[in-house]
C-alpha cells in the first residue's frame, strides 16, 4: 500500500493530486509530471482523461502491464465528476499503485467528491495546492514568484503596476512576465512595464484612480472612457476609487513614521506608503469624507441603483479630484 508520503519534490511519485481551481497551476501540476516522466523517458504513454472516458473498468485496463514496459502517465482531469463505480476503482488503485505509472488527479476541491481527496492523502499522494487568486494581493505574489522562478529581478513598483496593468488572469500574467524576461535585460522597472504594458494600463481601473487621488480631474476622466470603451468593468473602477481613498484617509490619521513600520500598522507595501504619500497632498479630512459618500453613490449606481453606470462613475471621479484639492482651493 502507497501509505508513505510522496517528497514534493517526486514528480514521478505514483500519484499526484492536483487540487483547486486555478487552471493556470492545475495545468503546470499536470505539465511537470509530464514533463519529468519524458524526462525518464522519452517514449512515455500519456493519456489525458475526462471523467467519462473512464468508465468503470477502464482504470485496469489502462494500468495493465504492457509487453514493452513503458512509463505512463494517466491524468483524470475534474476527478470530483467521476462516477461512484470509477472512484472505487481509483481507491482500489491507490492501494496498491504500479511502478512507472504516474497518476494524476485533477481535482476542483470542495464537498464534490471529496472522498476521494481522502483517500489520495491517505495513501500518501504528492498534492500540489491550486487554489483559485481572488485577492490583489495574491496576484501581486505571483507575478513577483514568477519573476523569481525566471532567475530576475522586478521591482515591487513594477510587479504592482503589471498587476494593475493585466488584470486578474493568471496566464496573462505569467505570459507578461515571460515577455519582459525575454525582451528587457537588468531589472525591470515600473517604466518598463509601462513602456509595454501602456495600453493595458491607461484602461486599468488603478490608473482611473491614481488621477483622480490626485486631483487631475481631466486625465481621470480620459482614462475612464478608455477604461470603458476597453471593457473594464465598471464594479471594478468604484472598487479602485474606494482603495485610494481609503488608503489616504489610513495614511492620514497615523502617526508619522518609516514606510516599513507604517506598512505593518496600515497593511501596506512600503513602496505604497511612499506614492500614497505623494497622493495625499491637498487631502482634508472632509475631503476624504466627501469622496468616499461619492464613491458610495456611484457603487451603488453601476450596481443598479442608477439608470447611467457611465454618468455614475464621470460623477464620482469629478467628486473625488475635487475633494484632492480642497486644501489647495
Amino acid at each position: 500500500m502507497a501509505t508513505r508520503k510522496t517528497s514534493p519534490d517526486d514528480l514521478l511519485g505514483p500519484v499526484t493530486l492536483a487540487v483547486g481551481q486555478e487552471d493556470l497551476l492545475l495545468d503546470r501540476a499536470v505539465r511537470d509530471v509530464v514533463a519529468a516522466a519524458r524526462a525518464a523517458d522519452a517514449d512515455t504513454d500519456v493519456r489525458d482523461l475526462a471523467p467519462e472516458q473512464l468508465q468503470p473498468g477502464a482504470l485496469a485496463e489502462l494500468t495493465s502491464p504492457s509487453l514493452f514496459a513503458e512509463r505512463k502517465v494517466l491524468i483524470v482531469r475534474n476527478a470530483q465528476d467521476l462516477s461512484a463505480d470509477t472512484v472505487k476503482d481509483v481507491k482500489a488503485y491507490l492501494d496498491d499503485p504500479i511502478e512507472d505509472i504516474s497518476l494524476v488527479l485533477v481535482h476542483a476541491g470542495g464537498a464534490k467528491g471529496k472522498g476521494l481527496v481522502d483517500a489520495a492523502r491517505k495513501a500518501g499522494a504528492r498534492e500540489v495546492a491550486c487554489p483559485k487568486t481572488t485577492k490583489p494581493a495574491e496576484r501581486l505574489t505571483f507575478v513577483r514568484q514568477e519573476f523569481r522562478t525566471l532567475g530576475r529581478s522586478a521591482t515591487p513598483e513594477a510587479c504592482q503596476a503589471l498587476v494593475d496593468s493585466i488584470g486578474s488572469d493568471l496566464r496573462e500574467l505569467a505570459s507578461a512576465v515571460s515577455q519582459l524576461t525575454s525582451d528587457v535585460d537588468g531589472t525591470i522597472d515600473e517604466a518598463v512595464v509601462g513602456r509595454y504594458y501602456t495600453g493595458r494600463a491607461e484602461a486599468s481601473s488603478f490608473n482611473v484612480a491614481d488621477r483622480a487621488v490626485e486631483g487631475r480631474a481631466a486625465e481621470a476622466l480620459e482614462a475612464l472612457r478608455w477604461s470603458l470603451s476597453t471593457g473594464v468593468a465598471p464594479v471594478l473602477i468604484t472598487s479602485a476609487l474606494a482603495q485610494g481613498v481609503r488608503a489616504i484617509g489610513k495614511l492620514s490619521s497615523a502617526r508619522g513614521g518609516r514606510p516599513a513600520d507604517l506598512a505593518r500598522e496600515l497593511g501596506m507595501p512600503p513602496w505604497k506608503i511612499d506614492r500614497v504619500r505623494q497622493q495625499m497632498r491637498g487631502w482634508t479630512p472632509d475631503g476624504v469624507s466627501l469622496a468616499l459618500r461619492a464613491v458610495a453613490e456611484a457603487d451603488a449606481g453601476v450596481k443598479g441603483g442608477g439608470d447611467d453606470p457611465e454618468y455614475a462613475l464621470e460623477k464620482a471621479v469629478v467628486a473625488v479630484a475635487r475633494a484632492a484639492r480642497m486644501r489647495r482651493g
